[in-house]
């Protein structure tokens, strides 16, 4: 402890100067907006490098997960393809796959996944760089991920739909009633579907989708299928709890959805408000 003490002493006013230092550094970035802007986004650059260096070990741990899920995506295109000269199996084909709108799809890689909060976010090695923006949808081939929420030049943070603050439109996909799709923070398997009117007819194990009523999400999107439900306190809608198709736990490759459309739709919108 006494050499603590000394070593302190001895160097007193190297100490002092590296403390005035750190203080007039933090009120510059506090008190600056674009220091603070600049100061948040190089932040944002090294903790996405660090998550990506990471991540690249947890890939390869899980490499041959991925390829089988790849494996499988390949075998339904494969089976759409090798349908193409039979038009009434092409029709069906396209009427199952088909999406009302333009969509861009881009690939993207989970390099963090948070799953144990009530808040959760995942982080994606890719950016604006990489033409993706805010409030652009997350998907799997087996389900809805989340939401873009902020990007920098090369990373993107996605609200998960393990979120207390996600909220995503949802049907049943046996008819057109549809309710809001929240989390209630306990199991990262089960997800609640709120807001559905007594008169929908539900079935443990009937799918859920996405409800196409957003700008974000594309509908017929798998989501998950009923666990349970039970009716309010009101008797007048349904809470539905909901097995996701999805591992949230462990995910590794994702596609990030861009509606072409969004923004004539959302000033068409607002022209009538």
């Amino acid at each position: 402890m006494q050499q603590i003490f000394n070593f302190l002493i001895r160097n007193k006013n190297s100490i002092l100067f590296l403390i005035l230092l750190a203080v007039s550094i933090f009120l510059t970035i506090q008190n600056h907006a674009f220091h603070k802007s600049r100061f948040i986004s190089s932040a944002n650059a090294v903790t996405g490098r660090v998550y990506s260096w990471s991540n690249g070990i947890n890939t390869y741990l899980h490499l041959d997960e991925y390829n089988q899920r790849l494996l499988e995506e390949n075998n339904k295109l494969r089976n759409i393809i090798s349908n193409i000269n039979d038009s009434i199996s092409v029709e069906k084909q396209l009427d199952s796959t088909s999406f009302e709108g333009d969509y861009l799809f881009r690939t993207a890689r989970v390099i963090n996944n948070n799953f144990t909060k009530i808040d959760n976010f995942l982080t994606l090695n890719r950016g604006e760089n990489s033409g993706i923006q805010p409030e652009y949808g997350v998907i799997t081939s087996q389900g809805i991920v989340g939401i873009v929420d902020r990007v920098n030049d090369d990373y993107a943070r996605v609200i998960s739909i393990l979120n207390s603050r996600s909220r995503i439109n949802a049907q049943l996909n046996n008819t057109n009633h549809f309710g809001s799709l929240v989390w209630n923070g306990k199991d990262p398997n089960i997800v609640q579907l709120i807001d559905v009117p007594r008169q929908a007819p539900l079935k443990k194990g009937d799918t859920i989708i996405t409800g196409g009523r957003s700008l974000i999400f594309p509908k017929g999107l798998p989501i998950g299928s009923i666990e349970d439900f039970s009716l309010d306190q009101t008797q007048s809608y349904y809470t539905i709890n909901i097995k996701l198709f999805n591992d949230m736990t462990n995910i590794g490759y994702v596609y990030v959805i861009e509606n072409v459309n969004k923004d004539a739709v959302k000033q068409l919108q607002e022209s009538n408000e």
